[in-house]
């Protein structure tokens, strides 16, 4: 068994992994011309990390991440709506991260490099086409210049190339652009003195207007810590495409975001100063794609946000695509085809990756903000008054059950 695999961000780097602990080869391409450690912080969960540290990557990780201690629903006048304890201390067997993305790459990274060998990673080579016949894919890659770079020969093909996958455009070719909502987020962090435990999570605000704060590193000294914050705004009704294209790396402008901050007031944090003190910060039109009837055709599947982005909400995208490594991985190992292995892959991943895109749309979890604010906009005198504790909890609970998260569903070890 061979695999070759698009995309060396955290979906294909795990899968290489996933492959490599049960005996399957396999070799990487990636068209950027190396790993670096971009963008800012996410959240992995604990079905995620559970399988992270089945890999052996938790004391590394630890190394360089927050576990995040609890978690708090605001509304945008920092009034309480719900809080939560998270990872360990929530009664998991394994924690929740708080990590600045590159750095959770370059853990994954820097272990594929060293399990698999130095060798089987291929930088700067931008899959360009590929055919399949009955013994097998092959697939044609390029450089920027857009000759020829290398040919491989597998018998799988892992498209893991992201929301603009060029395996998806290929099986699907009339689905258009990523979908665009008018949401804008702007992302940045930056060190900055801790708030309430040094490792807590606060976020204010419905989709209309959001803010979310939480550390993800050490600081410059123990009573600092380096610092995540995001900001989602409407800034269209969604009619028109994006201003720029959907990339984590385009630069944020601060007369484009700072009118929007007047509508936070939130307790443990001056949510302009903040960003004024971050310098550099991104923008990233908030788009996801219609979940799709199928991700395998013959000896070619997709995987991660190739196969189903979702609005950054939930703290699911990254932890989604360790879900879709481990059990493609499994499957290949114990099918009789490559085929029957990426049909019974998908049929397990798909229809739980489709309900959480279509919940992410509504707020996912954080929907309980909305649904609050939405009876109650100028705020309240008492959460209770406005929505029952049963009611919120059924938000929040819910989808932590239909994303695999719950409590029960990890520690039993059902992702």
């Amino acid at each position: 068994m061979k695999a070759i695999i698009a995309g060396a961000g955290v979906g294909g780097l795990v899968t290489a992994l996933m492959l490599h602990a049960r005996g399957i080869d396999c070799d990487v391409y990636e068209q950027a011309d190396a790993i670096r450690e971009l963008g800012v912080g996410i959240n992995t969960l604990p079905h995620a990390i559970k399988e992270l540290k089945e890999l052996g990557l938790l004391e590394r990780l630890d190394a360089v991440a927050i576990r995040t201690y609890e978690l708090f629903y605001l509304n945008r006048f920092g009034q309480e709506i719900w809080r939560e304890k998270r990872g360990t201390d929530a009664g998991f067997d394994v924690p929740q991260f708080s990590i600045h993305r590159g750095r959770l790459q370059n853990v994954i990274y820097q272990a594929a490099r060293a399990r698999l060998g130095e060798s089987r990673f291929h930088f700067g080579a931008r899959l360009g086409s590929f055919t399949q016949d009955d013994g097998g894919v092959t697939a044609y890659f390029f450089d920027r210049t857009g000759s020829h770079r290398l040919t491989a020969r597998g018998d799988v093909l892992i498209g893991a190339d992201g929301i603009h996958s060029f395996v998806r455009d290929r099986l699907f070719p009339n689905e258009g652009p990523p979908a665009w909502n008018g949401l804008m987020l702007w992302r940045g962090a930056t060190d900055w003195p801790q708030f309430l435990t040094g490792r807590s999570m606060m976020i204010a605000g419905g989709l209309e207007a959001k803010f979310v704060l939480y550390p993800i590193g050490a600081g410059s000294a123990p009573d600092r810590r380096l610092t995540n914050w995001a900001v989602v705004a409407r800034v269209s009704d969604g009619a028109t495409p994006p201003p720029r294209k959907e990339e984590w790396s385009n630069p944020g402008r601060w007369e484009d975001l700072g009118p929007h901050l007047k509508r936070f007031r939130l307790p443990y944090c001056d949510v302009t100063h903040l960003i004024e003190a971050t310098g550099e910060f991104w923008e990233y039109p908030m788009c996801d794609r219609d979940p799709l009837p199928r991700w395998s055709h013959g000896r070619v599947t997709l995987l991660g946000d190739a196969a189903h982005p979702m609005y950054p909400v939930g703290s699911n995208g990254a932890s989604q695509a360790i879900l879709d490594a481990r059990c493609l991985a499994d499957w290949l190992v114990r099918a009789e085809h490559p085929g029957h292995a990426l049909s019974a892959y998908e049929a397990e991943r798909l229809p739980p990756t489709a309900q959480i895109v279509r919940m992410n749309r509504k707020g996912g979890p954080e929907g309980v903000i909305d649904a609050v604010e939405a009876l109650a906009p100028e705020g309240f005198t008492h959460i209770d008054d406005v929505m029952g504790y049963n009611e919120r909890m059924a938000i929040v609970r819910g989808y932590a059950s239909t994303a695999g998260f719950a409590q029960a569903q990890v520690n039993r070890g059902k992702p």
